[in-house]
């Protein structure tokens, strides 16, 4: 059952994905069912909170979520920089320009394979572009993101999601509590 008007921003990729029900992982509940349309409607750190089609709510690996190719309207607000494609495709430009200046010093006899393998250790750049969609791996952040062309958003992520703690450092403040009636944390 799908709840009327509910329109997902993303889907739950196709092996499935663990669920909690807060961003804890000692707190699991049931996972979500491959390919399930969600919708995203909170962000902690790596932490998704997703709304499911039929009601029902999860705390997720956001990283991990698929975006559907319609994105919701933007509310026009300005770019963030984490949602801004060009800083990062300005940083895959400037190591794709490092990697060719080092395969050309190495075509014309200025380099030696080792000195090659040094010059280029720790480079790593990603692109995929397929018209308007462009995939983009972001190694300062371990993940590739999608973009449509005006925004950013992650595709897919290597490691676990942060602790909740480190969250919401990224938030600029300490994480919600839920207390009991007697103010006692749960």
């Amino acid at each position: 059952m799908t709840t009327p008007g509910f329109r997902p921003t993303h889907v739950v990729p196709q092996q499935g994905m663990p669920a909690w029900e807060a961003p804890d992982p000692a707190r699991p509940t049931v996972a979500l069912d491959p390919l399930l349309p969600v919708r995203l409607v909170e962000r902690r750190g790596d932490w998704g909170h997703v709304l499911c089609s039929n009601g029902w709510s999860a705390w997720v690996d956001g990283r991990h979520l698929v975006a559907v190719p319609q994105d919701p309207p933007l509310s026009g607000d300005p770019l963030t920089t984490a949602a801004d494609p060009r800083p990062l495709l300005g940083r895959t430009e400037q190591a794709l320009a490092r990697y060719r200046a080092a395969v050309e010093e190495l075509a014309a006899g200025g380099l030696d394979g080792e000195t090659f393998r040094r010059r280029t250790q720790g480079l790593r750049i990603g692109v995929v572009v397929d018209g308007e969609s462009m995939w983009l791996y972001d190694p300062a952040q371990a993940r590739w993101a999608y973009g449509d062309g005006t925004r950013l958003s992650t595709y897919a992520a290597e490691g676990p999601p942060a602790a909740a703690e480190d969250a919401a450092e990224d938030l600029g403040h300490a994480p919600t509590r839920v207390v009991t009636g007697d103010g006692e944390p749960r």
